[in-house]
Formats: structure tokens, C-alpha cells, sequence
């Protein structure tokens, strides 16, 4: 019996094309086995379909996806991560030597389709919950290789933090939590362990008291805001829904019992099992969500690649599958989800005030970076602006 392990591939392993679907590795060996290795594609990457209710996504995952294809021999388009996009919309196109980035296509959508599903989930997140807090506790849901890129692209969707310690290193984004439950039941006594959690941390992080551990939430959060006064910035409700109830009127009693007894500073947030339909029905009463599994497991963006025009030696010819678009297509914005798609190369639509903005820049020309990719904030608030625009997030944002 072998010694156990984690199953995770390295990063040169990903790269070198080790995780590849074995259909892609076949196909380039029968491709070269017919002399054609210098037949040049261009490969198309969108999403023909959205999660049903969904009428728009935001792209994520394209640093990984750059990161895969850079220093190969091909050139790139893509949208600017972040980007809002509708289903049929091109997301990215690739041109070169199909046998120079077969392998790759597993690994490439696979980390576009698990970036743009969380940051979508988590832009919806965050527009039900308008200006109130939201925070992603959902690594627990995933296996712990892909906790960096999770908390990256629900960052990226909007969320106001993330709690993986790994952020720090990856992102550089300061993780954001409270305390587990095991804190209180190790410790024996809530009044115990949420002091010994404010003497530590205070000034570190805000003070918020998990509030439902033994008793029920009106009495715990008396109790802790009696204990620590001023110094506790908030509870927090992470009542399992086998002993819930409404949890409405559950926030409801806990607001109107603090507040009685002259503790309206004390916040309250809301986790455990809730999604962007429960913070919609609690964000006027709530003071901020941590939200996990809906997040980390959202429904899937279902993003492929298809080859839409190739070159045999003698120009492009434009082809694609059936159920496919042939030609490659470049994606004109005038407004927000306010799209056209045309042929490559066509004029760009008229719009009030001026064109439309080609949407496909060049980000790798022949396998070199050429254009400067933005850090996480800066998307973050790419992706905020965009919903602001677009009508789906009201209220204010924290930056």
C-alpha cells in the first residue's frame, strides 16, 4: 500500500499539457502523423448558453489562461477580464498552429468555466445584497489546490473579502473572517472565548461575536454585547436550517433586543446556507452576509472552444461545427450588455456619441505579453461599475 497523497497537479505539469483530455493528445498525433502540423486555426472561445435565469456573466479566469498560453507561438484576443457578457458572445480568440495549444485546451477552459461561474454567482451575490457586505467563506466546499484561484474570482465577482489565508500570498488581498464555532466549544464558555478573541484581535480585525453556538441568537447576542460594549462591532447568525426557522424574524428580534437595550452600534451578520434569494429577503435588516457553498458551487458557465476558420496554406477559410457560427467574430460594446457581434475585421457599429468599442484586445502576440494585466481591485471595481451601469447593483459599494 502506497504512502497517501493530494491529487493536484503542478502548475509546469498544467502547462506542459499533462492534464489534457487524451482525445486532444490523439488528435494532435494523427494531425502529424498526416504532415499537417503547420495547418493554422483560429479557435473561438464563448459561451452558447447560460444558467438558466442567467442573462449575463462576468468573464473571469484570464490571467491563469494567459499564464497556459504564454510563451507558445500563438496570438491572442480576449476580453478584459471582468468584462460582463451575454450567451454567443466571443470571449476569446485564439490564432496559430493548432498542435502549438491543443493540449491546453482542457486546462484552459476548465480554469475560465470555474473562474466565470464563481465570479458570476458572486457579482449576483453581491448585486441581491446592494451596499451591504459581502463576504466568501466557501473554501471548505472545494479541494483546498483551487482555494487561491476560488477567493480570486469571487473577489473579482464583487464580494468585500475573502477568508483563505492563501489570499494574502496570491492576491494580496488581507483575508477577512471571524470565529468558528470550535473556538466556543473548545474554550467551554462563549462570554470566555469571545474575550479571549477581542483581547487578541482588536485593532486587528473588527470584533464579531458568533452569537448562536448554545443558546438562541437574541439571548447569545445580548450576552455578547453586554460582555464586550463598545468593543464589539457585530454578531453573527450561522444558524443551521434544521433549527432556523424564519430567519427574518429571527434577525428581526435580534435587532429589536439590542437596540432595547441601547446596543445600536452592534452590526449583525447573517451565514450558514444562504443565497443571493435569502440576502435579498434580509438586506434591509441585515448588516452583511458571509455567503459559502452557493458561491463555490455555483452553476456552471458552460464556456467551449471551437475552431471557426483555418488556414491550410492558402488563406482563412471560414468553418465551425454545426450549431456553431463559422468565422471568427470580434465583440463591439456601445453601453454595457449593449453588444453586437460581427465578422473579424468589420467597421465597428454606430453608437450616440461615437463607435462602439471593439471588446477583443491582443493580449499575447505570438506568445508575448503585450498588454499590462490590472491586479484584483482593479477588477473588482471594473466589475462593480459595470453592474452599476447596467441597472443591477444599487446602493453603495465598498471600494
Amino acid at each position: 500500500m502506497g504512502e497517501p497523497r493530494l491529487y493536484a497537479a503542478s502548475p509546469d505539469e498544467i502547462r506542459e499539457g499533462g492534464t489534457a483530455d487524451i482525445y486532444f493528445s490523439r488528435a494532435v498525433e494523427a494531425i502529424k502523423h498526416l504532415g499537417l502540423e503547420d495547418v493554422r486555426v483560429r479557435a473561438e472561445v464563448h459561451a452558447y448558453s447560460l444558467p438558466r435565469g442567467y442573462e449575463w456573466a462576468v468573464f473571469a479566469g484570464l490571467e491563469e489562461a494567459l499564464a497556459l498560453l504564454k510563451g507558445r507561438p500563438v496570438t491572442v484576443y480576449a476580453l478584459p477580464e471582468g468584462t460582463l457578457f451575454k450567451r454567443k458572445e466571443p470571449l476569446m480568440l485564439i490564432e496559430g498552429r493548432y498542435v502549438d495549444f491543443a493540449l491546453l485546451e482542457t486546462a484552459l477552459l476548465g480554469v475560465l468555466r470555474f473562474s466565470t461561474s464563481i465570479a458570476t454567482k458572486a457579482a449576483r451575490v453581491k448585486a441581491a445584497a446592494g451596499g451591504k457586505t459581502v463576504l466568501f467563506f466557501g473554501l471548505r466546499a472545494l479541494h483546498p489546490a483551487v482555494a487561491p484561484a476560488a477567493d480570486r474570482a469571487a473577489y473579482i465577482g464583487g464580494v468585500d473579502g475573502v477568508s483563505g489565508l492563501a489570499a494574502g500570498r496570491y492576491l494580496g488581498v488581507k483575508p477577512t473572517g471571524t470565529m468558528p464555532h470550535a473556538l466556543i466549544i473548545v474554550v467551554g464558555d462563549q462570554v470566555k472565548a469571545w474575550k479571549a478573541f477581542a483581547e487578541r484581535f482588536a485593532g486587528e480585525t473588527p470584533v464579531i461575536a458568533l452569537a448562536d453556538t448554545f443558546y438562541d441568537e437574541r439571548v447569545e447576542s445580548l450576552m455578547a454585547a453586554r460582555a464586550l460594549g463598545e468593543e464589539l462591532a457585530g454578531v453573527r447568525l450561522d444558524t443551521p436550517g434544521s433549527r432556523r426557522g424564519n430567519m427574518r424574524d429571527i434577525v428581526e428580534e435580534v435587532r429589536w433586543t439590542l437596540d432595547l437595550h441601547g446596543y445600536k452600534h452592534v452590526k449583525i451578520f447573517v451565514s450558514g446556507g444562504i443565497d443571493e434569494d435569502t440576502i435579498a429577503e434580509l438586506r434591509d435588516v441585515a448588516d452583511g452576509f458571509g455567503v459559502g457553498t452557493s458561491i463555490a458551487a455555483p452553476p456552471s458557465v458552460d464556456i467551449s472552444m471551437d475552431i471557426v476558420e483555418v488556414d491550410r496554406g492558402d488563406g482563412w477559410v471560414p468553418v465551425a461545427k454545426r450549431g456553431k457560427l463559422p468565422g471568427a467574430k470580434q465583440l463591439y460594446r456601445c453601453r454595457v450588455l449593449e453588444d453586437y457581434v460581427l465578422p473579424w475585421g468589420s467597421e465597428a457599429p454606430k453608437c450616440p456619441g461615437g463607435e462602439a468599442r471593439p471588446m477583443l484586445v491582443k493580449y499575447l502576440d505570438r506568445g508575448v505579453l503585450v498588454r499590462e494585466l490590472p491586479g484584483v481591485v482593479e477588477i473588482r471595481r471594473y466589475v462593480l461599475e459595470q453592474l452599476r451601469e447596467a441597472g443591477v447593483l444599487e446602493g453603495d459599494v465598498n471600494p
